[in-house]
């Protein structure tokens, strides 16, 4: 790799453009997401680990290298004189720094993209909801915990509106309008009051995923769930179902992972159990099927949920979970090699 560096670094200290469409090129061959640099620095991850300081340090070198004699090659041409008008004072300076997406943003598109390739749709529905579709549609019992003021952001009160604590609302709304086959997946941004630490807040992401169907069976969400995993995590991941409960399915479990980073031997990471765990699911209860005007003695489903910023720590290794919000660009840069 610094064999390409150094080559890359002889050609971007001699380049020169005859006219904008010509620095354009360049800039595009050199700086833009699928361009040479950008494929150095998605290479990095293979450099072995007692090069990775000469290497990175190289890399940096040739990125601002290449930035600088671009931005001079381009206030060169806006200086010529070519009879347009005067300067524009109000345009923004160049060199404009280029944004990149969210670590979220990033791990959401990945996870829609799994579950798409595998047949499901994409399905989006209101952030403030009323009570049926968020509880009660869902199995919720009146007496439930999540209904009180302590667990959910009423607006209204009687009849009861509130921020949305999950996105099976989206999959109720579905329901209702829709007879199977239904299968969707999800995401969106729900809300739940709680107090703000590096393991939690007061709002976050999730995706869910729906299933509806004649002689839909567990066995069918545990061989979705595992190729999502090994998509996700890679091939060599592998699962585990414990049971559990959730109001709106049964039989109902939590799924785990086999930790990547120690391989399923034990660390810290996983508490030295090897495994992680991931996400919820189950095979929708009948109630919530009739309740959505479904027959359940001729359909089955499965549902399963996940949280994006579970995903996202476990992809990216983030420890406080504040730092997707704080909009702080020295995080957020870290993740343009991702993008």
């Amino acid at each position: 790799m610094l064999a390409k560096i150094e080559q890359l670094l002889q050609e971007v200290k001699g380049l020169t453009a005859q006219n904008p469409e010509e620095l354009e090129a360049l800039r595009i061959k050199y700086l833009s997401k699928k361009g040479a640099i950008n494929a150095l620095m998605a290479d990095f991850r293979n450099v072995p680990a007692e090069q990775k300081k000469e290497v990175g340090m190289k890399l940096n070198e040739l990125k601002n290298l290449a930035q600088e004699r671009i931005a001079t090659l381009k206030e060169a041409f806006d200086n010529q004189d070519n009879g347009a008008a005067e300067l524009d004072l109000t345009r923004t300076a160049y060199p404009v720094n280029l944004g990149t997406r969210h670590p979220l943003t990033i791990v959401r598109n990945e996870i829609i993209d799994i579950f798409s390739r595998m047949g499901f749709t994409i399905a989006d529905g209101p952030e403030v909801e009323d009570d049926w579709h968020v509880f009660s549609s869902m199995n919720f019992a009146e007496d439930h915990p999540a209904r009180d003021m302590q667990d959910t952001f009423f607006i209204e009160s009687h009849p009861d509106i509130i921020l949305r604590t999950h996105t099976s609302s989206v999959q109720s709304r579905v329901m209702e309008v829709s007879q199977p086959p239904i299968r969707v997946i999800c995401p969106g941004r729900v809300y739940r009051n709680e107090a703000i630490s590096y393991r939690a807040h007061c709002f976050f992401h999730q995706v869910e995923g729906l299933y509806i169907d004649k002689n839909v069976s567990f066995t069918d969400l545990k061989q979705v769930l595992l190729q999502f995993a090994q998509e996700m995590f890679g091939p060599e991941t592998k699962i585990r179902l414990r049971p559990s409960y959730f109001p709106f399915t049964e039989p109902s479990a939590e799924m785990d992972i086999s930790c990547d980073i120690c391989g399923g031997k034990g660390c810290p990471f996983c508490k030295y159990t090897g495994w992680v765990e991931i996400l919820g699911c189950g095979m929708v209860d009948p109630a919530v099927l009739e309740a959505n005007g479904i027959d359940s003695k001729v359909y089955t489903g499965y549902a399963f949920g996940m949280g994006v910023e579970r995903i996202t720590n476990l992809k990216y290794k983030v420890k406080d979970l504040r730092m997707f919000s704080e909009n702080d660009t020295r995080f957020l840069e870290e993740f343009e090699s991702a993008n």
